[in-house]
């Protein structure tokens, strides 16, 4: 199961951390997108989670394990017992997941953003709004969409991205992938997984990604933002961490019909689910975005989310709000 080039590898990393050669159990984990060999290993008896780069070509993940053991000693994620750059292999505890209801994620969650984002600024600075910017300019000009619906699209996210601010102050380190994968209850709490997008960034971009999944009225917004920031929040607050919003759901429309398109036509008629209704389900596991055909129903589901928002009243006073900031 260990591919023969990283049995040295993976001896040493248990003698390091553990004392003893091998492992008493071992089983692959192939969930989620991960491009890492990743298992779960039992070494006297008790579980932990082992995660080896699948070649030597990979870059060295100095950085991603630093901020995962970062968070280890934050007590947001799991314990760390053997992290090598070099070698490409990381050891910690093995979490084992329960359901996790959405009413208590909605607790739970933005105080651990909050722990998260209070950690010592990430060094790793990466412009994420230029990338972001340069995937929806890709999709734009790959003219999946009727031209009318492409110029509405185009014009409302232009505007977005240009009002938008960049405060140093919402810097923060961020992880930056909080899909439901990312994130593991053990019944209590929960632990942030998956390090490898971590780097300083605006915070309301991990608050608007949680978001998606446990916010889904005004009641939802007021609560989840107030127990993030431990206070209400004020207009402000609320304006910027919806025009997040709006400028992720052109992100993963641009970014997953992009995918989509590389094995299935691009058809946005069709009957298709709402916002909620799929967020819920990929919440509960039901949904997996390794296939195309479930990338191109997300896509559409951010598409038709953006287009109904931006005709809204909220849109209109939020883009206020901000271009008086």
């Amino acid at each position: 199961m260990i591919p023969d080039n990283k049995q040295n590898i993976v001896k040493k990393a248990l003698k390091t951390a553990f004392g003893v050669d091998s492992y008493d159990d071992i089983k692959e984990i192939t969930i989620g997108l991960s491009n890492a060999l990743t298992f779960r290993i039992v070494v006297k008896n008790k579980p932990y989670l082992m995660k080896l780069a699948r070649t030597d070509e990979l870059s060295t993940p100095e950085t991603y394990y630093e901020y995962m053991k970062a968070g280890s000693d934050a007590g947001i994620a799991p314990h760390v017992w053997y992290l090598n750059s070099e070698d490409k292999i990381s050891i910690t505890d093995f979490i084992e997941a329960k359901p996790f209801p959405i009413k208590k994620a909605k607790e739970i969650m933005p105080k651990l953003l909050d722990k998260l984002h209070k950690l010592p600024p990430f060094h790793k600075e990466f412009n994420y709004f230029d990338a972001m910017d340069g995937i929806v300019q890709r999709f734009f000009g790959a003219k999946f969409l009727p031209d009318n619906l492409s110029e509405e699209i185009m014009k409302n996210y232009a505007y977005i991205k240009e009002i938008y601010p960049c405060h140093s102050e919402d810097l923060v380190s961020c992880h930056n992938d909080l899909k439901p994968e990312n994130y593991i209850f053990d019944g209590e709490k929960a632990w942030f997984v998956d390090w490898e997008a971590a780097f300083l960034n605006d915070r309301y971009l991990d608050l608007a990604v949680i978001g998606n999944f446990v916010v889904n009225n005004d009641k939802d917004e007021l609560e989840y933002l107030e127990n993030y920031f431990g206070k209400a929040p004020n207009e402000y607050i609320r304006a910027r961490f919806f025009l997040m919003q709006q400028l992720l759901h052109i992100f993963y429309m641009s970014i997953f019909m992009l995918h989509a398109s590389r094995t299935i036509p691009i058809n946005i008629e069709g009957e298709h689910v709402s916002f909620e209704d799929l967020h819920k389900r990929m919440w509960q596991g039901e949904i997996d975005l390794s296939n195309d055909e479930s990338k191109l129903k997300y896509a559409i589901v951010h598409m038709n989310q953006f287009l109904y928002n931006i005709k809204t009243k909220r849109f209109e006073e939020a883009l206020n709000v901000i271009s008086k900031s």
